[in-house]
């Protein structure tokens, strides 16, 4: 099996461009399709957490000829946003105040990262967070992704409404998630007319890949073989 693991716009060694407008999900996902085309991949098998699940969700709409399976890990079907709880935009507070250029980044930074650190309360891999987001115009380009996707104006204008999802899906959401619900990810059974299975990670935070990596690994060697 052939691993492709590209860095996201503005993360990790990817051009971070400037304008939020520039990390729009469509972008994103031609960047995607260009990366397969550029290495003469006809379909893939698609995983994606957290940004990268909606990526993977709208690629999976967008392009379907491209995408043989689909894993989706935290985030459910963008469709579902349209009808979040109240539950769910509580824990997604941060996404308001990441829309304030400038403030945003400055309060994050604050007292040596202090409000980054509560945050996300320790989990996930801190150190190499903070050392990505630390470089210039890391941090900015991280929030144009919240400021380009997830605006409140887009609450009031048209929505993105992607059509069924016709490949294989699954679903992975984990209990010690503090940001994403899980009704979410397992309402996004209603918008997958391919075969749909939802496994549940027991005890691990948002990060599954890093605090339940080998339950994480067998669903996916189980699902993509």
């Amino acid at each position: 099996m052939r691993v492709i693991a590209p860095d996201m716009r503005g993360f990790g060694e990817s051009d971070k461009p400037e304008g939020a407008e520039e990390y729009g999900i469509l972008r994103s996902v031609a960047d995607m399709v260009a990366i397969l085309d550029g290495l003469g991949v006809d379909r893939a098998r698609v995983v994606g957490h957290d940004w990268g699940a909606a990526v993977a969700w709208v690629m999976a709409a967008a392009a379907p000829d491209r995408v043989e399976q689909l894993v989706a890990m935290s985030v459910g079907n963008p469709n579902t946003w349209a009808s979040r709880t109240s539950a769910a935009r509580e824990k997604a507070w941060y996404m308001l105040l990441f829309q304030f250029t400038g403030v945003a980044e400055e309060l994050l930074r604050r007292e040596d990262w202090k409000l980054f650190q509560e945050w996300t309360a320790g989990s996930g891999d801190q150190a190499r967070y903070l050392a990505d987001l630390s470089r210039p115009g890391a941090l900015t380009a991280g929030l144009n992704w919240y400021r380009a996707n997830v605006a409140p104006e887009l609450e009031l204008g048209p929505r993105l409404e992607l059509p069924p999802i016709a490949v294989p899906t699954l679903g992975m959401w984990s209990t010690g998630d503090k940001f994403l619900t899980e009704d979410m990810m397992r309402r996004s059974a209603e918008h997958v007319t391919g075969p749909w299975r939802y496994a549940r990670v027991e005890g691990a935070s948002h990060w599954m890949q890093l605090d339940a990596p080998q339950r994480v690994n067998e669903l996916l060697l189980e699902f993509l073989t």
